[in-house]
């Protein structure tokens, strides 16, 4: 006799479960690596810009042409404020995701770990119905052999 477990559907579903987590999590990550991609371009992007700034200030160039990299400048600052607002906002998904996932994970356990009991206690059983077959069957000869012997 083979060992079904009633409630392998309830598992399945929560494995499942367990790995649709890890595929959110996943891209949670690959959005915020992107994120803090993007954030550190905007932050060299600037970097770059100060030292031509600070260049152009040194050779003198005009108080238009300044102007105009300072107002790009303003806009780098702005974009790094609200790509860092972008990034904090992905970290929080992340730990969202994982929190979530750490659940599943927990719960899928739960439920392998009842799988298994039940198992145990169905191979016990079967090897206590077989210790109970070979008992009788040793009964039985015995009997017989006692029954001839008389």
């Amino acid at each position: 006799m083979k060992f079904r477990y009633h409630f392998q559907k309830v598992v399945d579903l929560k494995s499942n479960e367990k790995t649709q987590a890890e595929w959110m999590l996943s891209s949670a990550i690959g959005k915020l690596q992107t994120e803090e991609e993007h954030l550190m371009q905007l932050i060299n992007d600037r970097n770059s810009l100060m030292d031509i700034i600070q260049s152009s200030a040194e050779s003198c160039a005009s108080a238009s042409s300044l102007q105009e990299l300072q107002r790009y400048a303003y806009h780098l600052d702005e974009c790094i404020s609200r790509k860092s607002s972008d990034v904090k906002h992905a970290q929080v998904n992340v730990q969202r995701n994982q929190t979530f996932l750490n659940g599943k994970v927990i719960d899928e356990k739960v439920w392998l770990g009842a799988r298994d009991k039940a198992k145990i206690r169905f191979q016990q059983e079967m090897l206590l119905r077989e210790q109970n077959d070979l008992d009788e069957m040793a009964t039985v000869r015995f009997a017989a052999k006692a029954g001839r012997a008389n």
